[in-house]
């Protein structure tokens, strides 16, 4: 199958090893990756920050660097789900309408792509520890997304997947939320963390990047004993190049 990779703004510029694995992923799983460097912003930032005008214009250019004819796969459930739910608002009914609902319709989160797609589950990964899941807002609530990663990482060589408590609660970035709202988001990813060590948990895993930042951030800060995942970077992780 080929497929187009969408990297989104956040792992681009700051996790570019995670866009690398995720290619590495779906050639194990037998794609061939195509992608077009001409790629962008899906408009994210502005369309939460109230500026649709200017979410629309970078969302017309992310309508014309895919395609409408070929399945979209990117390692963010946030921006896949900005995609599929917030264009809604951006361009039902304009001239873009059509090839919008074709690209939703193509585009899919990697574990989602994967495991309901694909069907495959199990790629030679290794990562020894014990590892909790957060489950992104974005994942959960606007792609739908719950069991699949849990089913790759319990297909992870080495590592023992737990539960924490309120897994499926905010970490406390949401994008601004994080900078205008700096205490209440501190606070939130204060008690997601520490609700991870309760489990003795040596990792942090999501499909999501941002999620993952804030994390880290609040972890280093604070000297602690765990450390943060990309679901893409452990699927890679112990099997070296391919």
């Amino acid at each position: 199958m080929i497929v187009e990779l969408f990297i989104p703004c956040f792992i681009d510029q700051l996790f570019p090893e995670t866009a690398f694995n995720t290619i590495k992923v779906l050639e194990k799983a037998g794609c061939r990756v195509t992608y077009n460097p001409e790629q962008t912003c899906c408009g994210q930032p502005a369309y939460n920050a109230g500026f649709w005008d200017e979410a629309k214009e970078i969302g017309q250019k992310f309508l014309h660097d895919f395609s409408p004819d070929r399945v979209i796969v990117s390692p963010s459930a946030s921006c896949t789900g900005m995609i599929k739910n917030a264009y809604n608002d951006l361009f039902t009914n304009t001239m873009v309408h059509n090839r919008c609902r074709a690209i939703q319709g193509n585009i899919h989160e990697l574990s989602d792509f994967l495991v309901n797609i694909l069907k495959k589950d199990y790629f030679g990964a290794e990562l020894e520890g014990r590892a909790v899941y957060h489950d992104s807002c974005s994942a959960l609530r606007e792609c739908r997304i719950k069991d699949e990663p849990r089913h790759l990482l319990s297909r992870v060589d080495g590592l023992e997947l737990v539960e924490m408590k309120d897994t499926d609660v905010c970490c406390g970035f949401g994008g601004t939320f994080a900078v205008k709202f700096e205490a209440i988001s501190s606070a939130m990813a204060e008690q997601k963390v520490h609700h991870a060590l309760e489990m003795e948990a040596d990792f942090i895993i999501s499909t999501d990047s941002s999620c993952l930042l804030h994390l880290q951030g609040y972890i280093d800060k604070h000297k602690l004993p765990i450390r943060t995942m990309h679901l893409a970077d452990v699927l890679a992780h112990g099997w070296g190049n391919i």
